[in-house]
């Protein structure tokens, strides 16, 4: 049987080998910094559906690999009933469907398990599957749907990004800005600190590190509580590497969200990071699935501070 963790594994570890971090988006979508007018997340070329969890970097990782310019991805058949095919000769990327289940637990005897209120206790546990997904730009047949992305010339590098802006405002962290050579965040004094946005490069590399400290910022013992945070590791060792990871990866899903495109700060941690994977199989599945959670919970206050605005706007328009 194949171990569907271990096949995981050994395409980021390919990825990473090669230098490449495949929780970066390879592309900037259609150039738009606007989060109404551009998809964030690789989709289903014919049902529309955007890929998650693991599947963010398996698919990012092989378009960086394979230099595909587009984010939409279909399988075999799906290409066939569309009325085209796979170009022969092309080879199809790892993907990974995950199927919630739950099951009434039961006693040795077939007798069922009941909780403190009398009710049968119930187990959720999820089934893993593989599948193998083709990018729109390996098929043939299918030019109403390969679209042509449209390219703009990059903007200002320090003009401020409005949905970046935004997620770093509604989270209500404390941030400064420090002309420094450091940025970091200091869990004790829950504090988020940053260089000046005039040191850095552009607009997507300060939009990337302090998205990378946010992440960190979600794992305080206030908000998510991640043991990489609230028992800080020592630098260099394998629960270091790991929180490293998520915060990088929660990043990657909010610049992609915001649409950065932004080198996010790997070169130093890619040794560590192979050494945690190769060690352990199922460590990319928790730090994506924990990035994916600080990502949300980021999202969650934005959407509440918008909600917040529309409900005092509303009462001012019926007080008037």
């Amino acid at each position: 049987m194949r171990n569907i963790y271990q096949d995981v594994t050994d395409k980021i570890v390919t990825a990473l080998d090669q230098g490449v971090a495949p929780w970066i988006k390879p592309w900037s979508s259609n150039g738009s910094t606007d989060v109404a007018h551009h998809q964030p997340y690789p989709i289903n070329a014919i049902t529309q559906r955007p890929y998650s969890g693991i599947n963010l970097p398996l698919l990012w990782a092989e378009a960086r690999l394979q230099g595909f310019t587009q984010d939409r991805w279909l399988t075999f058949n799906q290409a066939k009933k569309a009325g085209g095919h796979i170009r022969k000769g092309e080879h199809s990327t790892l993907a990974v469907l995950y199927k919630p289940m739950e099951r009434e637990e039961q006693t040795e005897s077939g007798q069922p398990v009941l909780d403190e209120n009398g009710q049968p206790k119930v187990a959720h546990f999820g089934i893993l599957r593989t599948h193998f997904l083709f990018n729109i730009e390996q098929t043939e047949g299918l030019e109403t749907l390969n679209e042509t992305l449209i390219e703009t010339e990059p903007s200002d590098p320090f003009f401020p990004n409005a949905a970046a802006e935004s997620l770093l405002r509604s989270s209500g962290a404390n941030i400064i800005h420090r002309f420094a050579d450091e940025a970091f965040y200091h869990p004790i004094r829950d504090l988020i600190q940053l260089p000046t946005k005039a040191q850095f490069h552009d607009q997507g590399g300060y939009y990337a590190t302090a998205l990378h400290e946010l992440t960190h910022w979600t794992g305080h013992h206030s908000r998510l509580q991640r043991e990489g945070v609230t028992t800080p590791c020592p630098f260099g060792s394998p629960g270091y590497a790991f929180e490293e990871l998520i915060a990088e990866m929660g990043a990657a899903f909010l610049c992609a969200y915001a649409g950065i495109r932004g080198e996010l700060r790997h070169e130093g941690y890619i040794d560590s990071w192979l050494g945690l994977l190769k060690a352990d199989n199922r460590a990319i599945f928790r730090a994506s699935g924990q990035a994916r959670c600080a990502s949300e919970y980021v999202l969650n206050l934005e959407q509440q501070r918008k909600q917040t605005v529309m409900d005092d706007s509303r009462c001012m328009n019926d007080g008037a």
